[in-house]
């Protein structure tokens, strides 16, 4: 296993946000941890990442997450947030270079072959035509493609993704996911994600976990999760779901008219 969690709550001042959860996820395999707004995802996400203190155990290849000092854990993790903070003016090649920050020698030296190891991770997410622009000038999709490269510079087995595809176009969310896909065949990557849009959810990862207020409600491939019953109990949503040959398709239905709203 690459990554477990065994029991995980987290509380924030008095309320529990999330509740007794378990997980475990494989090198090469990908989680999606889906549920409706303010169900605790991102709370999960950020207590898997070691960032938010938590009750219950949290495993990296058989090693206690809080036995590790900082600079291992992004050895053997990387994150991905939903709404990272760039520092002012920063370029696409200094940013993703910090990725390799855990590496680094004596006095924050980098190591011979850090920087070849950013110009690959460039190249390989399609970034390197602009190297030297300042990250806040990118579009949202470069962006992403830059977020996903300074976490691949960390060589970290295990990668934390919180809702990557938000404020997306369609092919820009395509773009992104089948980019991790490659990326963790490839690299053999264990990969747990959240994701607001259930027909994306049903597509790229192998199982989904579905929060609701913090508790897990239901595990398991899309098509178990992803019903009929469970979107309208615990989404409150009138939806068909429709199996295809690739995944799922969610769609919205409408009651019939009335002859009142007619009129």
């Amino acid at each position: 296993m690459s990554i477990v969690a065994k029991d995980i709550s987290v509380r924030l001042g008095k309320r529990t946000i999330v509740e007794h959860v378990s997980l475990a996820v494989e090198r090469g395999e990908w989680l999606a941890v889906i549920g409706p707004n303010g169900a605790g995802k991102s709370t999960l996400l950020r207590a898997l990442a070691g960032v938010l203190p938590c009750d219950g155990r949290i495993e990296i290849d058989g090693r206690p997450i809080d036995r590790l000092g900082a600079r291992e854990r992004a050895r053997h993790l990387a994150m991905v947030a939903q709404n990272p903070v760039f520092p002012e003016a920063i370029s696409v090649t200094e940013y993703v270079a910090l990725g390799r920050t855990p590496y680094n020698g004596l006095f924050g030296a980098a190591r011979a072959g850090d920087a070849a190891r950013v110009v690959d991770a460039l190249r390989e997410l399609d970034v390197a035509h602009f190297a030297d622009r300042p990250v806040d000038t990118l579009s949202g999709g470069e962006r992403q493609r830059v977020l996903l490269a300074r976490a691949i510079v960390q060589d970290a087995p295990v990668l934390l993704l919180d809702e990557p595809t938000t404020a997306l176009d369609v092919g820009h969310q395509q773009d992104v996911l089948e980019l991790v896909d490659r990326l963790r065949r490839e690299r053999g990557l264990a990969v747990v994600m959240t994701i607001h849009d259930l027909t994306l959810a049903s597509r790229y990862p192998d199982r989904l976990l579905l929060l609701v207020d913090g508790r897990e409600e239901a595990r398991g491939a899309a098509h178990e999760v992803l019903t009929e019953s469970h979107l309208s109990r615990f989404y409150g949503a009138q939806v068909r779901v429709l199996c295809l040959e690739d995944g799922i398709a969610i769609v919205p239905r409408r009651p019939f008219p009335t002859q009142e709203s007619l009129s």
